[in-house]
């Protein structure tokens, strides 16, 4: 199980994705969350920074996509004005939206890549695929009341991942 829960990569935040490291591996296509990964959770502004690392990829030749477990009326402006196609109601980490994903970019696993903020939804979801799959630390730490109680036992699976005791 804990091999299901294991991500590729686990950076600090979408910046630090390495465009030509995912060329290497064979990645065309990034599928990425919404919430408290391209944006914290409460906020749908759209940073200059973001843009420009969004604008960077495509110009680089990824194919972007959005899947996300929130609500298409709390998330299209945001992915309008990215332009980046997208699925609401997700339920992450089930598999259909990841499948919906590839398909609309036409591509196969091994050329997506995923990335997101929670293990349980995103790493999850994108290794039952076999997806390259990149944990990236949430931008904020407002977030939807069940994300704060899962963030627990993220926290837990990642000290066993690093090879830490637990806390008691």
């Amino acid at each position: 199980m804990l091999r299901l829960l294991t991500p590729n990569e686990h950076l600090d935040n979408i910046y630090q994705i390495d465009p030509e490291h995912l060329q290497s591996l064979g990645i065309k296509g990034i599928i990425t969350d919404m919430d408290n990964t391209l944006v914290p959770w409460s906020d749908r502004f759209v940073y200059p920074r973001l843009r420009t690392l969004l604008s960077d990829l495509k110009e680089k030749g990824f194919k972007l996509f959005i899947v996300s477990n929130n609500s298409r009326n709390r998330g299209i402006s945001l992915a309008r004005e990215l332009d980046i196609p997208a699925i609401w109601y997700a339920v992450k980490p089930r598999r259909h939206a990841f499948r919906r994903a590839m398909k609309k970019m036409d591509l196969s696993p091994g050329e997506v890549a995923v990335v997101g903020d929670q293990i349980f939804t995103d790493v999850l979801g994108g290794n039952r695929l076999g997806l390259h799959t990149i944990l990236v630390n949430p931008i904020s730490e407002k977030e939807f009341f069940w994300s704060r109680f899962m963030r627990k036992l993220e926290r837990i699976v990642l000290k066993r991942l690093e090879g830490k005791p637990d806390e008691p």
